[in-house]
């Protein structure tokens, strides 16, 4: 499964607007990613009730995941990276 290691910039984590923000990419690519702390269970990083109950705070490195994708298409991984930069952006 590949995944992508990005860190959270938003000044005040994945909550509220910058959390709306990140499920709305993840759920424009059709892609079934997670987020997850490194170590820790992944959470469905199409759900806005998820995202924002991990507590993702500012500076948390994340792991997002392609979901059931052992061989997945560039463009899928395109999106991961995207997702990632959407993250480190947010600041």
């Amino acid at each position: 499964m590949p995944v992508v290691r990005a860190r959270v910039t938003a000044a005040i984590g994945l909550h509220a607007r910058p959390a709306a923000e990140f499920v709305r990419a993840v759920a424009e690519t059709l892609l079934p990613v997670t987020i997850a702390k490194p170590g820790e269970s992944p959470v469905d990083a199409r759900s806005l009730l998820e995202v924002m109950t991990a507590d993702f705070a500012s500076g948390t490195e994340v792991v997002l995941a392609l979901d059931d994708h052992e061989h997945p298409s560039p463009a899928a991984l395109a999106s991961l990276e995207g997702l990632k930069d959407l993250l480190e952006s947010q600041g």
